[in-house]
């Protein structure tokens, strides 16, 4: 007998936390602050981010199209979030939609949760995103390329930007479910990893749309993306998987493009097109406020750079101060959440940022993501993990500043210094349990007030949760 279908119509929610003029939020929970297991929750996460995943029996409808199944999603979509504006009061923002990069991200973390396998051994949410992510490609033909980022929970097409850190990191979450596919499936992963790295090829060396959607250029982001793709490709062992004359050659020219990006001070998010008219130089971003950029750090959690990298953590140190107070871009809630529970800070994309998911109504700061503070989490656990196993702390001139905001420096013993580092990051994703919708997560926290706002229930945020507990389960 067939599962019934559950079809999901989106539901306007209306919600507001006191005071809020523009965004939805709610009343936050009573959780204290230091007594939250972290791990413990990272089920409840799982469960919040797998119900924005379709499946035969669990239909996300098209909320531009109501009632034209026609455009139903297909199984294996991963919708950004379940919010547009007639459900999100204050928000003009449509995210019931596929982004590349996004179905990525989520789908490793299926791939990473060990679920119990169906008949065959196999896991069928990932059969499902193969072949989801299969249609989309076959969908993206001329004018749009393997590198479209976004497409209709039905696998069409949506007018959208080109952003080469997609094909990159299906490959890689491709490579990483292999052995939880049908064998049928496999065979389509595997064409399909094959098609994306060639395209790759072609591409890695040009501009392209970068992570924010907001600018094109040299994108650090999507050049550590790239790299990792090319690296895990040559070290695959899965068969079929094609290592073309070049891969090599491509993996060591991105190794000096992110290189490329060091200003003597800080990575720089985006470099110019040529384009643009301006000289692709590290020192003449494409705009001014876009650095310290939180994709940085997602270069290293999601990419090639390795977390030990010191101009990295110089970076991160500067991303840190900036929304601390004093800094340029000071979010009054780290002020808050420090003195009352020794928790955060909470992170935001950049300095200049303005987006708050009502594009009408620009908001110059912005406003901290609960993805962002996880990232930077992330990054903590992986470097104290990396102390434990190198007995190496890795204190130097450029690195100081990142191991000082620990209480760490040259004095501090590996095991301290790990310790410390776990710590750290702790308190910054208990900030984000802290702030969020009895447990549920937003894709913003309001600066001052630290109620959730923007898009709500963003899958993004909890696939950066459940990342960063598996990241703290090797450092602690």
């Amino acid at each position: 007998m067939l599962a019934p279908t559950l079809k999901l119509d989106l539901p306007a929610r209306t919600n507001r936390s006191p005071g809020t003029s523009r965004g939805w939020t709610s009343v936050q929970h009573s959780f204290a602050p230091g007594a939250v297991d972290l791990p413990s929750l990272a089920p409840i996460m799982y469960t919040f981010l797998f119900r924005n995943i379709a499946s035969d029996g669990f239909v996300f409808s098209d909320p531009q199209a109501p009632g034209d199944y026609s455009r139903d999603s297909k199984p294996g979509c991963v919708i950004a979030a379940p919010s547009f504006p007639a459900d999100t009061p204050g928000i003009d923002q449509d995210y019931v939609y596929n982004w590349v990069r996004d179905g990525a991200i989520t789908a490793m973390e299926v791939a990473k949760a060990a679920m119990p396998p169906g008949p065959g051994g196999t896991v069928q949410t990932l059969n499902d995103y193969v072949a989801f992510a299969d249609l989309c490609h076959a969908n993206a033909q001329p004018p749009w390329t393997p590198g479209h980022a976004c497409f209709t929970i039905a696998g069409d097409v949506r007018p959208w930007t080109e952003q080469n850190d997609g094909p990159a990191l299906q490959s890689v979450t491709l490579l990483a479910a292999h052995d939880q596919l049908d064998p049928a499936t496999r065979a389509r992963a595997v064409d399909l990893v094959n098609a994306n790295v060639a395209f790759l090829l072609g591409v890695y060396e040009a501009p392209t749309t970068n992570l924010w959607e907001e600018h094109t250029g040299y994108s650090f982001f999507a050049r550590s993306a790239q790299l990792r793709c090319f690296e895990e490709v040559l070290a695959s062992t899965v068969p079929g998987i094609a290592k073309p004359a070049g891969l090599a050659a491509a993996a060591d020219w991105l190794r000096q493009a992110l290189a490329g990006h060091w200003d003597g001070g800080k990575y720089v998010s985006v470099m110019a097109d040529p384009g643009d008219g301006l000289a692709p130089s590290p020192h003449d971003p494409v705009v001014s406020g876009y650095d310290p950029n939180i994709d940085i750090v997602q270069a290293a959690v999601y990419g090639a750079v390795p977390v030990t990298d010191t101009r990295l953590l110089a970076t991160a140190a500067q991303l840190r101060a900036q929304w601390e107070e004093g800094g340029i871009a000071f979010y009054p809630i780290n002020k808050t959440d420090r003195e009352q529970y020794g928790i955060g800070p909470l992170f935001g994309r950049y300095p200049g940022d303005v987006y708050d998911g009502d594009v009408a109504h620009p908001v110059l700061g912005g406003h901290p993501w609960a993805l962002s503070t996880c990232n930077v989490a992330e990054l903590h656990y992986r470097l104290a993990a990396a102390v434990k196993s190198s007995g190496e702390v890795g204190v130097d001139e450029l690195s100081a500043p990142f191991f000082a905001q620990s209480g760490i420096d040259s004095s501090t013993t590996p095991a301290a210094a790990a310790a410390a580092l776990a710590t750290t990051g702790d308190a910054m994703v208990r900030a984000v349990v802290h702030h969020s919708d009895n447990l549920e997560l937003s894709e913003q926290f309001d600066g001052t007030s630290g109620y959730e706002r923007s898009v709500h229930n963003l899958t993004w945020s909890y696939a950066a949760y459940l990342s960063a507990m598996r990241a703290r389960a090797e450092a602690v």
